[in-house]
């Protein structure tokens, strides 16, 4: 049944006509140009992770695969401890119990599913970034809500905005800016003053290269009370546990159980061995550093050659991106990198304000890496 013959029919449109078009298909025709090259691709476009998963997890995912039963969604008391541990440790989080924290099947489902899990609707309102993880418009989109791209709580308490749920990010795909102390306190009271849930993906925190990230559940920007607060991470950066789908939530007791209730009837359980791998990587941070060397190292190597080919750098302090612009329309710029046979991620995936940028990954080896660098002298 098409849309217009469902919505004739009094039937509400099919949930795939609600979401925008999936961004990375509009890259077919610079995926092709780029393919051809003589040297090959180099595909910046995706953060997806290519160096080795730690021995570490893959150990620990061996060592508990022998799991018949199914595992429980609120996951085993050992992730549950590491989670915290982590949190409390790299983070500096309020004290945290069991009550805090949630595993999910990669955060990326928990984005797009956290409005919908919040009982949220038409009659609501969900504040975005202004550019921003396109996966939060898909999540509000699928409940109906009313979507307001904003980076200033400020302005939106003038407006007299009350929205339901605010997302944030820092630090920030795709452009890498890093929130400070302030304006994460700004956001806590603007929430706080509007009853708004505060949802913070801090999945890039990891990787900060001339900032340093902070957590909402530090005191120093909490105060200590983290009601209506969650925050979101991910091992697939991380630790290269991308194709475990491996993340959690953290935050308010009340909306933690909440969501665990809800997941229970989902039937959204993390499997038994991810979750051993999990607890093994969380509480090791000496894999991280390895990784954040390597991305610093690749980091080196491809911002002067971008600067160099007449790209401009804006933000980029921190997560595993640069976001270059020409002072062109992004698509111009897919264009000519494709050409040279680079694949960049146009801005317009992540809103009206990256139309003149495009973000490129550092997800790439140091082969790959080396070839744009060359190629961008030409």
């Amino acid at each position: 049944m098409s849309t217009d013959t469902a919505m004739e029919s009094g039937r509400r449109a099919p949930l795939a006509s609600r979401l925008p078009d999936f961004p990375w298909d509009s890259l077919a025709g610079a995926k092709q140009k780029a393919q051809v090259h003589p040297g090959g691709i180099v595909d910046l476009s995706v953060g997806t992770p290519v160096d080795p998963t730690p021995q570490l997890a893959r150990e620990a995912l061996a060592g508990a695969a022998d799991w018949p039963g199914y595992p429980t969604v609120w996951g085993t008391a050992e992730l549950r401890a590491a989670i915290r541990g982590y949190l409390q440790g790299r983070w500096r989080s309020v004290e945290l119990a069991d009550e805090n924290v949630l595993p999910v099947i990669g955060t990326k489902e928990a984005v797009a599913w956290l409005p919908t899990m919040l009982d949220l609707g038409a009659d609501d309102t969900i504040v975005i970034p202004t550019t921003a993880y396109p996966t939060y418009e898909v999540g509000a989109a699928m409940v109906g809500a009313t979507i307001i791209a904003s980076d200033d709580p400020a302005q939106l308490a003038r407006d007299g905005i009350t929205p339901a749920l605010v997302w944030i990010n820092s630090p920030a795909n795709p452009h890498g800016q890093v929130l400070t102390v302030d304006e994460l306190r700004a956001w806590v009271t603007f929430c706080r003053q509007t009853g708004a849930v505060l949802a913070s993906d801090e999945c890039y925190g990891e990787f900060c290269w001339e900032a340093e990230a902070v957590s909402i559940l530090d005191p120093a920007v909490c105060d200590g009370e983290i009601s209506n607060l969650l925050v979101l991470h991910s091992l697939s950066k991380r630790s290269n546990l991308a194709g475990y789908r491996a993340g959690f939530i953290a935050g308010c007791p009340t909306l933690v159980m909440d969501l665990l209730d809800v997941r229970k009837n989902f039937g959204m359980m993390l499997p038994g061995p991810v979750q051993a791998a999990m607890a093994a990587t969380l509480a090791d941070h000496q894999h991280v550093e390895e990784q954040r060397q390597r991305y610093l190292s690749r980091r080196a190597r491809l911002r002067p050659a971008l600067e160099a080919a007449g790209f401009t750098i804006d933000h980029s302090e921190a997560s595993l991106y640069l976001w270059a612009t020409r002072g062109e329309d992004c698509r111009v710029t897919v264009d000519w990198l494709a050409e040279r046979g680079i694949l960049a991620a146009p801005g317009d995936f992540y809103g009206k304000a990256g139309t003149r940028h495009v973000r490129i990954a550092l997800t790439a080896t140091d082969e790959r890496i080396d070839a744009a660098v060359e190629r961008l002298k030409g």
